[in-house]
């Protein structure tokens, strides 16, 4: 057996030991691995800590920022004075090239990935005999590579490959490729949902890949294929629509990994030991003031709020946003806090102020596979397909089936319910890029959207001075 000695910082806290490094790309081959008494951890141990970096600070702050608080759905909140650093200028769209939060999470998300290769690595060189169990880790850790290159080649498009050269930029169209490969070995080895045992619940699973996979299309328009892997988990049996909205948000053990889950962040469960939740994700966006329990950042907006009440979606709404003077499920009392509002979806019921507690974050819901599957329908000429899907969604919110025929009006009508049934759960800004309603929407919403320049991130700048042979991309 081929072994390695790894500090346990890098499993439990998720500690970089690095040297200085001359670029954010290279943090697979720059971080260090330590003897530490001599222990041997299990392939297991390092793939938990490729878990763990969902629950960074970076992913409570910085990811609030390049995800909501950029878009119409959110304003950045809190104070007036106070700008969260950089939050002010994500929020106006005047960001430029040295933006914290854009440099945060482009490093983050290739550190991520460096950890995924380092787990995929380490588990095929282990000398592991059970095959199978091998291949699941494996599984998981490509698709967890998988999901960060997602959250990459959105928000920056071409972009390099970290396995293959740190240097040169690959075309979108072979990002997806190099994703869809990773995804589609997850989806061979992995076991579906129910094929874990309950400590095991929150692993990516069989439905998760193809899950992703349905999105990645979505993304790329390629209908049929974002319709045949939608419909093929829809089809599994293995998740279903909770029959409350706000259900698939309680922060309590009983909702966590619920059945309209596919895949989400996980967070702390006193029953079975579950790792905390991401660092102050409920504190930085927890109501402000007095009465309040945080420090107000990533309000939704009045546009937002508009929209709901537009559609008359009270229980999305109310499930969406905390009012100012309102109750909570849990009987907590909102008073006169700072802001009118703020992202319900954040709130932690059991210790809503503190750095730690039990806030799990959706990323994959069963109710995006049925809008994703809708989608590529309608623009597969499936109509009956597309209304059935889109439907189910909407009478869960209590709203009535729409019965639209013509494409055009059904493609605005699924993308409006996107944006009112994801509301805050991190993706409306590149739905809007996606789409091309990027400047009309953040024109409605009082801001600038410069068309061939924000549809993309700018390369940071200090990877620029690291790396010029990127380049940066246009109009930044």
């Amino acid at each position: 057996m081929k072994k390695l000695y790894i500090s346990i910082a890098i499993i439990l806290s998720v500690s970089l030991l690095t040297t200085s490094c001359n670029s954010f790309l290279d943090e697979d081959s720059r971080e260090k691995v330590e003897a530490k008494d001599q222990e041997v951890y299990s392939p297991e141990e390092i793939l938990t800590g490729v878990y763990g970096m969902f629950d960074s600070w970076d992913y409570s702050f910085s990811f609030l920022g390049v995800t909501e608080i950029i878009s119409d759905n959110a304003d950045k909140g809190s104070s007036p004075s106070d700008t969260g650093t950089d939050k002010h200028e994500l929020d106006g769209l005047t960001f430029t090239t040295t933006c914290g939060s854009v440099r945060a999470m482009w490093k983050y998300w290739y550190t991520s990935i460096g950890r995924a290769t380092q787990s995929i690595e380490y588990t095929q060189n282990y000398g592991l005999t059970d095959a199978s169990y091998r291949d699941r880790m494996i599984g998981e850790a490509k698709f967890l590579r998988a999901l960060n290159y997602f959250y990459l080649v959105r928000g920056w498009g071409a972009v390099p490959i970290q396995e293959q050269d740190l240097t040169l930029r690959a075309d979108v169209d072979v990002v997806y490729d190099y994703i869809e490969a990773d995804l589609i070995d997850a989806a061979a080895t992995l076991p579906l949902r129910s094929g874990y045992a309950s400590r095991d619940m929150g692993r990516a699973t069989k439905g998760a890949a193809q899950a992703l996979l349905a999105k990645v299309h979505l993304y790329q328009k390629d209908w049929q294929k974002a319709y045949n892997y939608a419909d093929t988990v829809i089809n599994s049996n293995e998740y279903n629509l909770m029959s409350s909205y706000l259900d698939a948000f309680k922060s309590d053990a009983a909702y966590h990994n619920g059945s309209e889950s596919i895949f989400e962040f996980q967070a702390k469960d006193a029953t079975n030991g579950i790792a905390h939740g991401i660092q102050q994700y409920s504190q930085t966006q927890g109501a402000r003031g007095t009465t309040g329990w945080g420090w107000g950042f990533n309000t939704p907006s009045q546009n937002l709020l508009d929209a709901f009440n537009a559609a008359g979606d009270t229980q999305r709404r109310d499930a969406t946003i905390i009012f100012r003077n309102s109750v909570l499920y849990d009987g907590r009392v909102v008073g006169s806090t700072e802001n009118a509002m703020y992202n319900y979806k954040a709130y932690s019921s059991s210790d809503p102020g503190g750095s730690q507690n039990d806030r799990f974050v959706p990323y994959l819901r069963y109710a995006e596979l049925l809008l994703i599957k809708a989608e590529a329908a309608n623009e597969l000429g499936l109509t009956t397909d597309a209304l059935a899907a889109l439907n189910q969604v909407r009478n869960r919110a209590g709203l009535s089936s729409l019965t639209i025929t013509a494409q055009a009006a059904l493609r605005q009508a699924i993308w409006d319910e996107r944006r009112l049934e994801l509301a805050m759960e991190h993706d409306r800004w590149f739905d809007l890029v996606r789409t091309g309603q990027g400047a009309t929407a953040m024109a409605a919403d009082g801001k600038t959207f410069v068309v061939g320049k924000h549809e993309y991130f700018p390369v940071p700048n200090e990877q620029l001075l690291q790396t010029p042979e990127l380049g940066q991309n246009p109009n930044w």
